[in-house]
Order: C-alpha cells, then sequence, then structure tokens
C-alpha cells in the first residue's frame, strides 16, 4: 500500500493552541508577579451605539446584521401559509402552526414530518431557514425563499438542489452531516461563536455572543474599549486606511496610494467568512493571525477554473488576492462601506474614484457604447456566476477579459458571457482588432495550471517558473505548488519556498516536500516545527511523523510541541469523520497503535457508511498481523457499502496476501468497474493479473488506463516493464519514450528508457 497521508488536504484540520509550558522559579529578589488583565469579553453591538451612532445605525441596516436571526415576525421573510415545493417525489409544505413557521418535509428516516422553524439565515436575495435535531444539532432546509421582487422572478419558494434526489441516510440530505450547520455555517453567521462538540456523546451544545456579524466580530470582544472609555483595548486595529489617498497618475489615469499598504490585517478579517477554507482551531478573534485559526484553499480545481476565475463558491478572499489591485494596495472597505458592507458608490461611478473617468470611462477604453452592458466596468472585470439558483456573485480577481486563454483552455471569458451567441475564437478576434495583440493580464498562469490539471509533459517546469516568481501574487505561487509533482521538487522549488515569507506559500511547499526522500523531508520541513503560523507547524508535524524517530535534536525537540498542536486540531473537527480517520492515522505512525484503533473505530460508530475508516482501520490490523481481523473489517464495511469501489479495492489486496487469487482479482476487477476513474485500482488489478499469469490482460488495462490518465507515472512504468517481458519490445519503447518525455528529471525513467533502446 502507498504510503498514506491519513487525509491531510484542506478537508478541514484543526489547531487549539501550543503545548509547551515554561515553568520559572522565583528568587526573592524578584518582583512578585503582576496578574494578567482579564481576557476581553463580549459586550453586545448596543454598547458600541452611543459613541459610534453613525456606525451602529450603518450596521443596523446591513446584511451582516441580519446573517442569523431568531425566527420571528419581523426576520421570516417567506410566506408561511400553506404553500408547496415539489422534488421528486419529496413534496415540501410551509405553514404556520399557532403563528410560529414550520415545514413538513421527508425527515432522518425519509418519512414526511413537521419541523418548526428556529432561525432565519440571510436574507437577501434568498433567505433560509434552520430547523433543530437531536444532540445540539442545527441544520438547513433546502428550501429557500426568494426575496427578490416579482418583477425579478422573486417572492416564491424554490428548492436549492431541484433535480437532485438526495435520499435520507445521504450525507448530502439535508438532515446529513454535510448540511450540519454547527459544523458549515455557524463560524460566519454569529459573533464570538464557540463549536463545544462533546465526542464521547456526539453532541454539540454551540454557544455564541450575539447572533449574525456584529461591531466584534469584524474588531473583536469590546469589554476593554469600553472599560477603557474607547481608548482602545480593541484585538483589531483596522487602520491600514488611516491618513491614506488615492490620487491619479497624470500620466497613466491610475491610481497610486499614498503610502503602501504593509499588512493584510483589514483583508484577513473578512478573509475569516470572505474565504473558501477549513477551520484548524477555535478560539479565534479579530486581529488575530488568520492561519492560526483557518487553510485559505489555493487555486484548484474544481473550485476555480486553471486561470483563478471563480468555479465553486469560493467566496472572494482567492480570486482578489490574485488581482493586480490587491497587489497595489486596496483593501476591502477602498470598495466596500465596511459598516453596511454596501458599495461606496453605484456602477462605473465606484471604479472612477480612483481610475481616471476620461480615461477608463470612456468607448475608447470599453470599446462598448455608454448604453451597453460592455461599457459597465463589473461586467468585464468582474463577470458574475450564479450560486444557490438566484445569488449573482462578482469575481473579485478583477481581471483582464482573456478570450485568448479561453481559446486554448476552454476557460469561460467575460466577452462571450454577454455575446452568448458568439466563440471564444471571435472574441479573441476582436479583441486582436482593439489592441493588435492578445490583452494582458495579471493571470498569466492559466496555460500552466491547466497543463498541469491535464497531467501534460512539461507542466512541471513551468510550475516550478510559477511558484519561484517573485512577480506572481502569494496565491499564485502556492497554487503552483499544489499542483506540482515529485519531479519538479528537485528544481529547488519547494526548497525555496519552504521559506517564502508567506504562509500559504510555506504550506503548499510542504505538501512537495512531502513527496521527496526523508532525509530530504527532515532537511527542509524540520525548520516549520517552529513556523510562526501554525497552520504550517500542524502541516510539518503531520508531513514529519513517519521519522519522528530520525530527527535532529534541534527538531527532535520542536516537535512534540508542534504534534499536539495536530493533535488538538484534529480533536477540534471531530464532528468530521474524516478528522478522526487523520488523527488516527497521525497516531499510528508515532506508533500509538491503541490510540489509532480507537479513532478508525471511533470514525465508524461516528458515520458508519465512512469507507476510509474500515479501510484504514483494516490497514492498522494487517500491520499487527491479524490479516483474517483486517478482511473481516472490510466484509463488515461492504455490507454497508457494496458499492464501495474503495473497500472492494482494500479487500482483493488482503485476499492476494491471503493467496486467495480468485477472490482477489474478482474484488480488484469490481473496485475497477465501480470506479473507472480512478488509476490506482486499474494499477493494482493489472499487477495482480500479471501475477497471476495474464500478461495480455494486464496489458490491455494498462495500456487504457495510460490513454485516459497520461500523466500516470507507475501505470506507464508498469505498462513499460510488462510490454517488455512479454516481447512487445516496440511498444514498451514508444511507451517509455512517453514517459521520459512526461518525466524528464526522473532517472529510473531514464535508465528505464536507456536499457530499452542498447
Amino acid at each position: 500500500m502507498p504510503r498514506y497521508r491519513w487525509l491531510a488536504p484542506l478537508g478541514g484540520a484543526v489547531v487549539v493552541g501550543g503545548v509547551a509550558v515554561w515553568f520559572f522559579t522565583l528568587t526573592p529578589s524578584r518582583p512578585a508577579p503582576v496578574a494578567p488583565a482579564p481576557a476581553a469579553t463580549y459586550v453586545g453591538a448596543e454598547a458600541c451605539a452611543s459613541c459610534h451612532r453613525a456606525a451602529y445605525d450603518a450596521w443596523n441596516t446591513s446584511q451582516h446584521h441580519d446573517a442569523m436571526q431568531p425566527a420571528t415576525a419581523a426576520s421570516v421573510k417567506g410566506r408561511f401559509d400553506g404553500r408547496q415545493v415539489r422534488n421528486g417525489t419529496v413534496v415540501s409544505t410551509m405553514f404556520r402552526r399557532d403563528g410560529h413557521p414550520w415545514v413538513r418535509t421527508d425527515g432522518p428516516d425519509g418519512a414526511p414530518t413537521d419541523f418548526p422553524v428556529e432561525y432565519t439565515f440571510g436574507v437577501f436575495p434568498l433567505q433560509q431557514y434552520l430547523v433543530a435535531m437531536p444532540r445540539g444539532r442545527l441544520q438547513a432546509l433546502p428550501l429557500a425563499w426568494d426575496a427578490r421582487a416579482i418583477r425579478d422572478g422573486g417572492q416564491r419558494w424554490f428548492h436549492l438542489y431541484p433535480g437532485q434526489i438526495v435520499a435520507h441516510g445521504d450525507p448530502l440530505h439535508w438532515t446529513g452531516r454535510e448540511q450540519n450547520w454547527n459544523f458549515m455555517c455557524a463560524d460566519c453567521h454569529t459573533t464570538g461563536l464557540k463549536k463545544n462538540y462533546e465526542p464521547s456523546t456526539d453532541t454539540f451544545t454551540t454557544t455564541w455572543a450575539a447572533l449574525g456579524v456584529t461591531c466584534e466580530a469584524c474588531h473583536g470582544p469590546g469589554s476593554r474599549h469600553v472599560r477603557s472609555g474607547g481608548r482602545g483595548g480593541l484585538t483589531a486595529r483596522l487602520d491600514e486606511r488611516a491618513n491614506v489617498a488615492w490620487t491619479v497618475d497624470a500620466g497613466s489615469g491610475r491610481p497610486v496610494r499614498s503610502a503602501p499598504r504593509t499588512t493584510t490585517r483589514e483583508i484577513d478579517v473578512c478573509a475569516v467568512c470572505h474565504a473558501r477554507r477549513a477551520a484548524i482551531a477555535g478560539g479565534y478573534v479579530p486581529g488575530a493571525a488568520l492561519m492560526d485559526f483557518y487553510e485559505p484553499s489555493p487555486l484548484v480545481s474544481p473550485l476555480y477554473y486553471p486561470d483563478g476565475q471563480q468555479r465553486d463558491e469560493v467566496y472572494v478572499y482567492g480570486s482578489f488576492m490574485q488581482s493586480r489591485m490587491a497587489g497595489a494596495g486596496v483593501t476591502c472597505s477602498d470598495c466596500h462601506d465596511p459598516h453596511t458592507a454596501r458599495l461606496r458608490a453605484e456602477g462605473n461611478a465606484l471604479c472612477t474614484r480612483c481610475h481616471a473617468p476620461s480615461r477608463y470611462d470612456a468607448p475608447s477604453h470599453t470599446h462598448h457604447t455608454a448604453a451597453t452592458p460592455g461599457a459597465q466596468c463589473v461586467n468585464c472585470h468582474m463577470p458574475s456566476r450564479t450560486y444557490m439558483q438566484i445569488d449573482a456573485r462578482r469575481d473579485h480577481s478583477l481581471r483582464v477579459p482573456r478570450p485568448d486563454v479561453s481559446v486554448a483552455t476552454g476557460v469561460p471569458n467575460a466577452c462571450t458571457a454577454c455575446h452568448s451567441g458568439r466563440s471564444a475564437q471571435w472574441a479573441a478576434v476582436a479583441v486582436r482588432q482593439w489592441y493588435g495583440r492578445d490583452a494582458r493580464g495579471l493571470q498569466d498562469f492559466a496555460e500552466a495550471f491547466h497543463d498541469a490539471d491535464a497531467g501534460r509533459p512539461g507542466s512541471a517546469a513551468a510550475l516550478a517558473a510559477l511558484a519561484s516568481s517573485p512577480a506572481e501574487p502569494a496565491v499564485v505561487r502556492a497554487s503552483a505548488l499544489a499542483r506540482m509533482p515529485a519531479a519538479a521538487a528537485s528544481g529547488g522549488a519547494a526548497a525555496g519556498a519552504v521559506s517564502s515569507s508567506d504562509p500559504l506559500v510555506r504550506l503548499m511547499a510542504l505538501r512537495v516536500v512531502e513527496q521527496l526522500e526523508p532525509a530530504e523531508q527532515i532537511r527542509l520541513a524540520g525548520p516549520r516545527l517552529r513556523d510562526p503560523v501554525r497552520s504550517v507547524r500542524i502541516a510539518a508535524a503531520r508531513l514529519l511523523a513517519p521519522v519522528s524517530g530520525q530527527l535532529p535534536d534541534a527538531y527532535g525537540a520542536a516537535f512534540p510541541a508542534a504534534a499536539a498542536e495536530l493533535i488538538a486540531s484534529e480533536r477540534y473537527n471531530a464532528d468530521r469523520p474524516e478528522r478522526r480517520v487523520a488523527l488516527g492515522g497521525f497516531l499510528f505512525e508515532q506508533g500509538r497503535t491503541r490510540e489509532a484503533e480507537r479513532e478508525f473505530r471511533a470514525a465508524i460508530d461516528l458515520v458508519p457508511d465512512f469507507a476510509p475508516a474500515y479501510v484504514y482501520l483494516a490497514e492498522l490490523l494487517r500491520r499487527g498481523g491479524a490479516e483474517a481481523q483486517a478482511e473481516t473489517t472490510l466484509r463488515q464495511g461492504l455490507a454497508r457499502m457494496p458499492a464501495s469501489a474503495d473497500l472492494h479495492y482494500a479487500l482483493g489486496l488482503s485476499l492476494t496476501r491471503s493467496h486467495r487469487t480468485a477472490e482477489a482479482l474478482e474484488e480488484l476487477r469490481r473496485a475497477t468497474t465501480d470506479a473507472p476513474g480512478e488509476a490506482r485500482f486499474a494499477y493494482g488489478y493489472a499487477l495482480s493479473l500479471n501475477g497471476a499469469g495474464q500478461p495480455d490482460a494486464a496489458i490491455r488495462l494498462l495500456s487504457a488506463t495510460a490513454a485516459a490518465h497520461p500523466g500516470d507515472r507507475d501505470v506507464l512504468f508498469a505498462l513499460v516493464s510488462f510490454e517488455r517481458d512479454a516481447g512487445r519490445l516496440a511498444a514498451a519503447r514508444e511507451h517509455a519514450a512517453q514517459l521520459l518525455r512526461r518525466f524528464p528529471d526522473d532517472e529510473e525513467a531514464r535508465a528505464l528508457h536507456q536499457s530499452l533502446i542498447r
């Protein structure tokens, strides 16, 4: 079995803090210790109103204020008057009982059930509703009220996932774990949240200081500020724009900031909720380091298109941080009023606050007449994408339209979004006629990311160049590293990136270092055990766990504290089965086998239909010499999930080790059939076929797999070896050359190729 990293990717690790405690012996000559000041506490938005009335009144009209409220006559916008929504065979009815809103829909067991609405969620353009479930859970209904005006198609109920029939018991069912408010939503719709999950009872006692996004959600708990009479005491000083002005350069018409922005403090406060990220710890307060509590996602599929355009719901941050405006020092509140969250001006007037209108709000720049959509800055530079059926959100990468990139990679572009009957090629020709060349923009990484995602040869070198380029935004460098294969690491990209000034770059560099030999892992990841950012320390501990016994003293002394942070992080998210498995894997690599087994079994108890828990429990049992128990565990999983390709594959390997060849081949065949897109299943099945004396079948399977996955090194290696051993030298040479083209720095590939052409 390949070395398993125990579900480490961005899925949601969690950290609670360092564990190193230092004891100092006080001598009589030292002054008595001063008691620490009491921790700041939340005092509520009303405490801010007397001194900050204008800001308070503005916030009181904002969607931040309405992000989550108790379901009252004032807060509920939907009409609970007996209206119905049908999705498949499920009919949902919205009605009132004793004046309170209720919904009758399919419950956790699939039976129609009446649920009282506890909270509203959001307000415009749609409003969702939360229902209380046992053990402290709040769940988001799949039905929403369209709050838009009738003329815009609103004032109606609609299903958020029309046509998608999700059965009860499925994690994506509205009562399932993927629609759970406590994990998925609570952090960004409340202030001062404490998730408070108790693993022993699988219960939440979630609390908050206030519902909605209040003053203290951005400025920090206010008790010290109030006690000081407003003379400080807040945890976040959002003063990056203080005494700063934007002026227009007379020559270029472009804006210039009067002083460079030296921090990302304001952006980070917004990013806590306006980023696609995973929580790694509880207890965040504004002003704390973002990546001490969260891991933002890089620009990877399927969240983003290869050119960095938003694809899935990514909530602005990753888009904005790749933009020229972020690089020039723009902050969120340059464009958005921080208290209403509304734009500071409407239409092109927002942009011409900083960009000279004579140059930029003119047909010579827009190439469209004033009355057309193409004359609106946002339609070209911030194209929208609709989520949740009706919620159109602007892409904040503020890009130059690049139809030429669409021609090369198939990504969307703003031109054909408006000119829907036209092709990207047509738009690219039009742009060349305007400028005499293709447009130029900051997102010039698109083709490299596209080639890497497609597994095309030569992409490793392009990724390495991007990862090491100081001209690229940090999020782009991190995204190049996130795609980088092991072959590129030898060029030094990871070695340079692990000491980058940007924590996301360092974090993604560790993902590359993970692919290297142990000595290189220790050399490059060891220093990161003392990284100033918690998410990086955790990643280093996870990476070095298998070799922790080989660490030199300097790193060995730092490992326990980083490991403790990792364990605390996983325990914070113990409501997620993938995190229980990840913790079990880490403990197992530390030799803490009994604790690891408890975590794997706890994951099964938590979610009995989570296949990886059975797979890795079986692996632990196998390594302990209990192959029969491993087989039993896998069969128990298959009894619950008979269509799980992962379980069939793991059982096939177990039967192979038990020399039950015919049964093993059937299980491996089933895995390959059930998951035809998984190259590793086909690879393992082909090895077993060849070992069972069926080389022709193995070669046919590998040939088909290599065609579908041309960048899979293991598949190509096996195919060349099997063809060579079968005497098919011409085919072996052809595939060996293909292997070398894709992995030109791979010495094993070069040696294999040379052995065939002598």
